[in-house]
């Protein structure tokens, strides 16, 4: 049985250089011309000129407050409902129909945007239609459109953290006579938090992220922080996008660095206490 190559330290220095650099030389270029005075790539001198734009931009404002409070309602009800849908793949076993529901839970993972974009619109068209609800589409269509594929890629993180998981702590507690409501909110979710706030977050990545899907199903009324990106760049290079983006980075840079923090140190506490609970046995 013939082993791996081992690659040398110098290599795997250099491999390591190359792929960070094509990850983030480009951020990095992004916020050096946001402090840039001239509107062209050709570089003037440093100034906060763009970042005084940003801010008394209005319509680039109110995109930005718009997709905020989208993507933080879209990942609130997709983790709980991508949470309940992953316990009840896992923890109910199999059941009739069980092989339908995995795959159509996890379809719009593989769903092209435009299919699931185009499907949603006709799905509101219907029933806007036929029930008078939605009246319009705009916030409401657009959270309800992202909440749909958020959830899939919630059940999927929270499905693998669970199979990963021993169910005898929860077995014990049930045998102890603990109703399995209280199992789940008492044993289960703090055992899964890390996974719950990973899959928050992506989700909420997602949906600040998404630009096809929220052109089908939004309206006139409902302009969404890539939708007004979008037309923006296409009329020229604006150094306000540039600006934007680098306190977008900032800001998921900050967030990213706590939630790292949060979990590390669940994970650590959880290694803890079942060093103590073997260590007791």
């Amino acid at each position: 049985m013939t082993s791996l190559p081992t690659i040398r330290s110098p290599w795997r220095m250099a491999i390591l250089v190359v792929c960070f650099f094509f990850l983030y030389a480009p951020m990095v270029l992004l916020v050096f011309y946001s402090f840039n005075a001239s509107q062209l790539a050709a570089w003037e001198h440093f100034s906060l000129h763009w970042y005084n734009v940003l801010f008394h931009d209005d319509a680039m404002i109110s995109a930005v407050t718009l997709s905020l409070s989208i993507a933080a309602l879209a990942a609130t009800a997709a983790s709980v409902l991508g949470t309940i849908a992953a316990v009840a793949m896992v923890r109910f076993g199999r059941f009739k129909g069980s092989t339908g529901f995995a795959f159509m839970l996890t379809a719009p993972l593989v769903m092209p945007d435009v299919i699931t974009g185009l499907s949603l619109l006709l799905l509101f068209v219907a029933m806007g239609n036929a029930l008078g609800w939605p009246a319009d589409r705009g916030m409401l269509t657009i959270w309800l459109a992202h909440v749909t594929f958020c959830t899939a890629y919630v059940a999927v993180v929270i499905n693998a953290r669970l199979r990963e998981l021993d169910n005898s702590i929860e077995e014990a507690a049930m045998d102890l006579g603990a109703t399995p409501l209280k199992v789940f909110f008492v044993i289960t979710v703090p055992m899964i938090a890390p996974a719950m706030v990973t899959g928050w977050l992506l989700a909420f990545t997602l949906s600040l992220d998404d630009l096809v899907i929220a052109s089908f199903v939004t309206g006139p009324g409902a302009t969404t922080l890539p939708m007004q990106i979008f037309a923006t760049v296409r009329r020229g290079v604006n150094p306000e996008i540039n600006a934007l983006a680098s306190l977008i980075l900032f800001v998921v840079g900050i967030v990213g660095f706590i939630a790292w923090r949060l979990m590390a140190h669940e994970e650590k506490q959880r290694l803890k206490d079942r060093q103590k609970v073997w260590s007791g046995h």
